[in-house]
């Protein structure tokens, strides 16, 4: 059923290969992490003289098999191209490291194409614009033998702060939560804005992060995105600075390794009240113009620890990550998910298999005013999402090798967009991933 759709980004991947076998031995893909190995030895000598590379290609498929209006299959991919140049190797410059990432985004999105109504993405790698997209631009500089880390450039939120792993295919388990719940001003990958952060490491396992994020509704505009993704400009239209503040702490217990964060975020930008205008009035039954407030704000949770095993190898990790945003202004309430991964299944140290469910609960003001304007409408009537769109994943991780993870998944979403209104869906997925 896939096969069709396969053939196109996985063809690239084989013509890439095809081009730059010639540079890898031939013995090096059973054992490196890169697909094309060391290139001959090339890649070492560059990483020890300050350059090194991050390429990659991901690329996920979905079938619905139920929910929505139509049976469908969807692909969507990512290519990444990336660099880390070490200013102290290369200049002398102490502390100093510069980066650059480079994505292309690719495909379909099945939840749109089937209308399923979900909140979240089925394929996490979909979004912010199928094109061109400049990733990263940053230099970082390291003070105070290393504790004090400061970055500046063009940055995703989610690379610094609330920083969390993407394995899963479903976007309720991916990445920094609150780009799930207020992604019109928390902007994620591939989307990157003009930014600032400081990292202060307080101790050997604990730290605090500080940042600052240009706001500018054109970051989370699709269109303008395929117009200038790939463009270092600065747009014009910026409203405010998201300002996040992460405390962390990582520590080793019983020998196995965590992950703790908490941290509160407050948007300088205006936002609309969702249900009155001006005059304090239902703006869907009086019109108007909605009620501004002065900023918008939110918190996040996220705990990730390996409970069984070899520390950073074989063995269970659980996580929590859980988010909430301010009542007024965020059409998403908030978001909490809780999940386990088990690595080196089966004797097999590179594959893994993942269990997950999320509760993504829409704002009651929302389903209010979708209330209130089917009760003014009732031949034209709405969805009303009142409730938690819960979604479960499943999935298997095979590496034939450790360059290359394929991942099939199964995901389950009951209440799309949370309206009990909405069938629920049953996804077929597969997610694949390949390290150059």
């Amino acid at each position: 059923m896939l096969t069709n759709l396969i053939k196109r980004p996985l063809a690239a991947v084989m013509l890439a290969g095809i081009a730059f076998a010639g540079t890898a031995h031939a013995d090096d893909a059973s054992s490196s992490k890169y697909l094309f190995g060391d290139w001959n030895g090339e890649r070492t000598r560059l990483a020890e003289k300050g350059i090194t590379f991050d390429f990659g290609y991901g690329f996920e498929a979905a079938h619905n098999y139920s929910g929505g209006d139509r049976n469908l299959t969807r692909y969507t991919d990512q290519w990444k191209f990336g660099a880390t140049f070490d200013l102290d190797k290369l200049w002398g410059w102490n502390g100093a490291k510069f980066n650059i990432m480079i994505t292309d985004r690719n495909g379909r999105n099945l939840g749109a194409d089937a209308n399923i109504g979900n909140n979240q993405l089925i394929q996490e790698v979909y979004g912010r614009g199928q094109t061109w997209h400049l990733t990263v631009l940053s230099l970082e500089q390291k003070f105070f033998d290393g504790r004090l880390t400061w970055k500046l450039g063009r940055l995703p939120v989610g690379e610094d702060i609330n920083n969390f792993s993407c394995d899963f295919m479903n976007l309720s388990f991916c990445g920094a939560q609150p780009g799930n719940v207020v992604g019109d001003y928390w902007i994620n990958w591939p989307t990157s804005q003009w930014a600032t952060v400081l990292k202060y490491n307080t101790s050997d396992d604990t730290f605090v992060q500080l940042a600052g994020y240009q706001v500018n509704p054109k970051y989370a505009d699709d269109g303008y995105a395929e117009r200038n993704g790939w463009k270092p400009g600065f747009p014009g239209g910026t409203t405010g600075a998201l300002i996040p503040l992460e405390f962390g702490w990582k520590p080793s217990l019983g020998g196995l390794p965590g992950s703790y964060r908490v941290g509160v975020w407050y948007n300088t930008s205006h936002g609309d009240d969702l249900y009155l205008n001006t005059d304090h009035q239902p703006l869907v039954e009086f019109g108007g113009t909605p009620l501004q407030h002065d900023s918008r704000q939110g918190a996040w949770i996220t705990f990730q620890q390996q409970v069984t095993g070899v520390a950073g190898g074989e063995g269970m990790t659980v996580f929590l990550n859980a988010t909430a945003a301010d009542h007024s202004t965020s059409a998403t309430q908030n978001q909490v998910s809780v999940g386990m991964e088990y690595k080196g299944i089966f004797n097999r140290p590179n594959d893994m298999v993942g269990a997950a469910f999320a509760s993504t609960h829409a704002n009651g003001l929302t389903a209010r005013a979708q209330r209130l304007q089917n009760e003014l409408n009732p031949a034209d009537p709405v969805f009303v999402n009142s409730g938690s769109e819960k979604v479960a994943e499943v999935f298997y991780s095979w590496s034939p090798i450790p360059s290359i993870a394929i991942r099939p998944n199964l995901q389950y979403i009951k209440d799309p967009g949370g309206s009990k209104q909405r069938d629920d869906a049953f996804v077929l997925g597969l997610k694949t991933s390949f390290a150059f």
